[in-house]
């Protein structure tokens, strides 16, 4: 079963279309990364999954519920993470985790276990009975996402959930989604830190203007867009500029350092003619890289509509 199924979903706010179509399908046990550029739709289209906003077309299915006609019952199963805190900042961690579980109708002992390792996992016991208006953004951040982990969803949803935080903060938010995602829970990510993405998602998904342009694993998604290769490389001596640029293929060849950087539309045949021009010109290679192109390039060739 698919913990997301969602298809042409739409959303409008007067005359302003925030989403036109989308569909996304998010599998059992995966990081799924959704990715847009600001204005794109990605809160809008997270907020109809999560049931904030109901859709004006299309249907979404969350952990095999329709949002719309089962509420309750998706709701139950999937733990939100919003970029802005949620807690009660009147009241201490421990008291925000204790009302989430009554809202759940959780066991109050599970709930004060299960609470007491959440805390401890993410470095705030000691400061569980302390008023959360005196937590940084790290600690909040870290807090609501305890809060939305207390019923120990099969599915979670998340919005920047690293985005302004420290370093240590980050560090053992990405740590412990890692390892829940290990142990079988299915994460729905939202994000503008490319890097973040590529080191995390199984797959991810851009939207563009309302509309999903591309889903597939980071690795497939920059090899979709890459329609020049870039080939870095270096000699035991001086070659010139000239020579290296009439080779087979070779579309420009630029210094940088101790180094060269060939593009060319076919790697495999400006590789074979490196070879071949230094078995002519007596010298040898020294290191060769082909340079992929990152997940930001990825992006950004996508999200301004230019695969050409």
């Amino acid at each position: 079963m698919n913990a997301i199924e969602a298809h042409h979903l739409r959303k409008s706010f007067g005359p302003v279309t925030a989403v036109s179509d989308v569909s996304i399908t998010v599998r059992e046990g995966e990081i799924f990364g959704f990715l847009g550029p600001n204005g794109a739709g990605k809160t809008t289209t997270t907020r109809m999954l999560n049931g904030v906003i109901p859709p004006d077309g299309g249907t979404a299915l969350i952990l095999g519920h329709d949002i719309r006609s089962e509420p309750v019952l998706a709701k139950q199963g999937f733990g939100v993470v919003p970029e802005i805190s949620n807690a009660y900042t009147d009241l201490t961690a421990w008291q925000n985790l204790m009302l989430m579980g009554e809202l759940y109708g959780l066991d109050r002992g599970k709930a004060a276990q299960h609470s007491s390792d959440l805390l401890a996992t993410l470095g705030l016991l000691e400061r569980k009975d302390q008023k959360v208006q005196a937590y940084s953004k790290g600690m909040k951040q870290r807090l609501i996402l305890a809060m939305a982990l207390l019923h120990e969803p099969a599915l979670l949803f998340l919005d920047e959930p690293t985005s302004g935080l420290d370093v240590q903060s980050t560090h053992m938010i990405l740590s412990l989604l890692r390892d829940l995602n290990q142990q079988g829970t299915t994460i729905f990510l939202t994000t503008h830190n490319m890097e973040e993405a590529n080191q995390l998602c199984h797959r991810v998904g851009i939207i563009r203007a309302g509309k999903i342009v591309a889903t597939d694993a980071p690795e497939k998604l920059k090899t979709a867009i890459e329609k020049v290769h870039t080939i870095e490389v270096s000699f035991d001596r001086d070659v010139s500029g000239d020579d290296l640029a009439a080779l087979i293929g070779v579309t420009s060849a630029e210094r940088t350092g101790d180094k060269w950087q060939l593009t060319t539309p076919d790697k495999d045949a400006t590789i074979r003619a490196l070879v071949t021009f230094t078995q002519q010109r007596g010298t040898a290679i020294v290191t060769l890289n082909t340079l992929a192109p990152t997940l930001d390039e990825a992006f950004l060739r996508l999200t301004q509509g230019d695969m050409s």
